[in-house]
C-alpha cells in the first residue's frame, strides 16, 4: 500500500522532482517515514481521479494477494445497484436519498453510515467533475459487509457539491467494501471506467441499466487486456 517517490513519479508520469514541489506546495497527499516520503496507493488513487489525470496502468494493478475472488465492476454495480430520479435538493439530502437506496444487510445503521459519508466529504469533496461524484467511506470495513458493491444514483435534479470543477453533481456512485484491498479494486476499476469514452456516455445519458453494465463489461475486459500488455513506466 506504500509508495515511494520514485514509484509515484513512474504513476504520475511526472519527475520526481514534480512529486517533491507538490509535496512541499501541499498539494499531493504525502506521509513522512522515517525520513523519507511515502504515499498511500489507494488515497493516491482517489486524488489523481479527482484532478483527472492520465496514470500508468499499473496504477490499478492489485497491490496485495489473495485466494478470495473479487467481483468486477460489473458485478458490483448489480450487487449495489441502478437507481433513477432520485430525490435530494442538496448534498446531505442527496446523499440520504442514496443510503436509503442502498442494498445493505437490515443490521446495518444507515444513519451512522450518512454521517461517515458526510463527515469524508468535510475532509474533501469526492466530485471529480462532469457532474459525477464517488462518495465512500474511509474506512472500508466500516459496515462489515459481506462483498464489495456500487451503488449507483442519477439524481432527478443536480446538487451542490462542492467538485473542484465547480459543476453541479447528479451522478453518485457510492463504494462500499469489506476490505480495503476490495476497496481499492473497486476504486480503480471505476476510474478507470469513468475514464472511458464509451462508459462515461452511457453514464452522461444516463442509459439504461442493461447498457451500463454491457459498458462496464466491456471496460473490464479492456483493463485485463491492458494490465497484461502495459509495461511499467519509466
Amino acid at each position: 500500500m506504500q509508495l515511494t517517490v520514485r514509484e509515484v513519479s513512474g504513476l504520475l508520469n511526472i519527475s520526481e522532482k514534480t512529486v517533491y514541489r507538490w509535496i512541499n506546495q501541499g498539494i499531493l497527499p504525502a506521509y513522512r517515514v522515517n525520513d523519507q516520503y511515502r504515499f498511500n496507493r489507494a488515497e493516491l488513487l482517489e486524488w489523481a481521479t479527482s484532478r483527472k489525470m492520465n496514470v500508468s496502468v499499473d496504477l490499478f494493478d492489485e497491490p496485495e494477494s489473495s485466494s478470495a475472488p473479487l467481483p468486477d465492476l460489473a458485478d458490483a454495480l448489480q450487487a449495489g445497484g441502478i437507481f433513477y430520479r432520485i430525490g435530494g435538493t442538496d448534498k446531505e439530502s442527496a446523499l440520504r436519498a442514496v443510503v436509503e437506496h442502498m442494498r445493505l444487510p437490515e443490521e446495518v445503521d444507515r444513519e451512522f453510515l450518512l454521517r461517515v459519508l458526510l463527515a469524508r466529504e468535510n475532509l474533501q469533496s469526492t466530485g471529480i467533475g462532469d457532474g459525477i461524484a464517488i462518495p465512500h467511506v474511509r474506512n472500508p470495513i466500516v459496515l462489515h459487509v459481506m462483498r464489495p458493491m456500487i451503488t449507483l444514483c442519477f439524481l432527478e435534479r443536480p446538487v451542490e457539491f462542492g467538485a473542484l470543477d465547480g459543476k453541479p453533481v447528479y451522478v453518485l456512485f457510492s463504494l462500499i467494501s469489506p476490505t480495503v484491498r476490495a476497496h481499492l479494486r473497486m476504486l480503480s476499476r471505476l476510474s478507470f471506467a469513468l475514464n472511458d469514452a464509451g462508459f462515461k456516455d452511457a453514464i452522461i445519458h444516463q442509459a439504461a441499466r442493461e447498457e451500463i453494465l454491457n459498458q462496464a463489461r466491456r471496460v473490464e475486459a479492456t483493463l485485463g487486456q491492458g494490465s497484461a500488455h502495459n509495461g511499467r513506466a519509466s
